[in-house]
């Protein structure tokens, strides 16, 4: 018997420990699946500008998407406004780059289920390589704008993707793919600056990131354990076409006990979504999206439409320089707040929408009455944006997750990806206007 219940515990205990590795592994995978995602998408929106700008510097006519490009650079320009602001907006390059990804999040939910997870990375992973090749090697602004696009393809199929994938593992992945997300704001930034700052030319620099969509395709297939139920290279409707059958089967074979248990309510509740199941979803999920599409809008109309204003000529700082730290200190922001789902959870998504718009109105009135004594208690602002963003993205999903009905899950993560590009679209637009007043003056 001693014998017996030392076996049993030794089981137990080897049982816990790969437990406990299988989560890690999980969560660790997640994490570098958020990572690559965005971080192919940070690092070409920069590299984008760096060979869009030298285009234009060896070219005389300089093409409409160049002139736009040149306006994110955030530089002094040679304007005569007291802003010291470029006269296009960095709004117009925002717009460039999240139009694809809104398409294809308002699309894609609707059909994504007829394509297997495998060939979705796989998809992912062919964008955002040939987003680096396109780029690294152009010789005219239309392919750059193109290597962008593929970026925003593989960054936009790739979120609602892994937001569904979630559901297939245990909650605790959520807070690894939102940390992963924040910090491939950092990285990529830190990364592609500290690159160019040691001597590599854009081109190179690109070249050597082609280890980023290679190592998405490590952390899905190699580092991730992924459960039975996880449809890899079969479409949801194949499996389900596959469960049904076999159901019809023992119930053809079996016992009567067999179809009474065929019968119940839950087994009526099973197989894939119909479009009217599916609009119910989306209604049920307003609760969620406005909110976040209400934090995003005020974040990027601060990022697109304000940032730039809020220059102060007398500080250390150069006007470029100070622009790109706005930008760092906004990244780190998203990085803690989108790590912070393991220690602290907020229901009250409201709650960080309304002081995100706060935010928003605080500092349009600072750009129009310039009341605001120093760039650092802007700095401390744009910190403060950058955690509301960011614990608004991971609690929405987390609460998603959570409250959504089993058979719903997987479709409502996917959908309510749409919030924050929607959010990031109307903030581009309303940015627009708002710029060009202020650089008239």
């Amino acid at each position: 018997m001693e014998q017996t219940a030392s076996v049993n515990a030794d089981v137990i205990q080897r049982s816990d420990i790969n437990g406990r590795s299988t989560q890690w592994r999980n969560y660790i995978g997640f994490w570098l699946l958020g990572l690559c995602n965005n971080f192919a998408y940070v690092v070409m929106l920069s590299a984008a500008h760096d060979v869009l700008k030298k285009q234009e510097s060896g070219n005389a006519t300089v093409s409409a998407s160049a002139t736009l490009a040149v306006g994110f650079q955030g530089g002094n320009s040679s304007n005569s406004s007291r802003y010291d602001c470029n006269p296009v907006s960095t709004a117009a390059v925002l717009l460039a780059d999240i139009l694809p990804t809104l398409l294809i999040k308002l699309l894609a939910p609707f059909v994504i289920h007829k394509l297997p997870y495998g060939m979705r990375v796989l998809f992912c992973a062919i964008m955002a390589t040939t987003s680096f090749l396109l780029v690294s090697f152009s010789s005219t602004v239309w392919m750059s704008i193109l290597g962008v696009i593929f970026a925003s393809i593989s960054s936009g199929l790739g979120e609602l993707s892994f937001l569904s994938l979630t559901v297939f593992f245990s909650r605790d992945v959520l807070g690894g793919w939102g940390s992963g997300t924040g910090g491939a704001g950092v990285a990529g930034a830190f990364l592609y600056s500290g690159l160019i700052q040691v001597g590599l030319s854009p081109k190179i620099t690109l070249l050597i990131m082609l280890v980023v969509p290679f190592a998405m395709l490590i952390s899905y297939f190699f580092l991730l354990v992924p459960p039975p139920s996880l449809p890899q290279w079969k479409s949801r409707e194949t499996e389900y076409a596959a469960v049904a059958s076999e159901e019809r089967q023992q119930l053809m074979d079996g016992s009567e006990e067999e179809e009474q248990e065929k019968s119940t309510p839950e087994d009526r509740t099973t197989g894939p979504l119909t479009f009217t199941e599916k609009l119910h979803v989306i209604k049920g999920l307003l609760r969620f999206v406005f909110p976040l599409g209400l934090v995003y809008f005020a974040e990027y109309f601060i990022n697109q439409g304000l940032m730039e204003l809020l220059y102060f000529p007398n500080f250390f700082l150069s006007h470029a320089e100070l622009y790109r730290w706005y930008q760092t200190l906004y990244q780190v922001g998203v990085l803690v707040s989108r790590s912070s789902l393991c220690c602290v959870k907020i229901r009250k998504l409201w709650a960080l929408s309304l002081l995100q718009v706060v935010n928003a109105v605080l500092l349009l009135f600072a750009v129009q009455y310039q009341f605001l004594p120093s760039a650092w208690l802007v700095f401390t602002i744009v910190l403060y944006e950058g955690l509301l963003g960011g614990a608004a993205y991971v609690n929405t999903f987390y609460f998603i997750s959570k409250e959504t009905e089993d058979r719903q899950r997987e479709f409502a993560m996917a959908a309510a990806s749409v919030g924050d590009s929607l959010g990031i679209a109307l903030a581009g637009l309303t940015a627009f206007p708002i710029h060009r007043y202020f650089c008239s003056l």
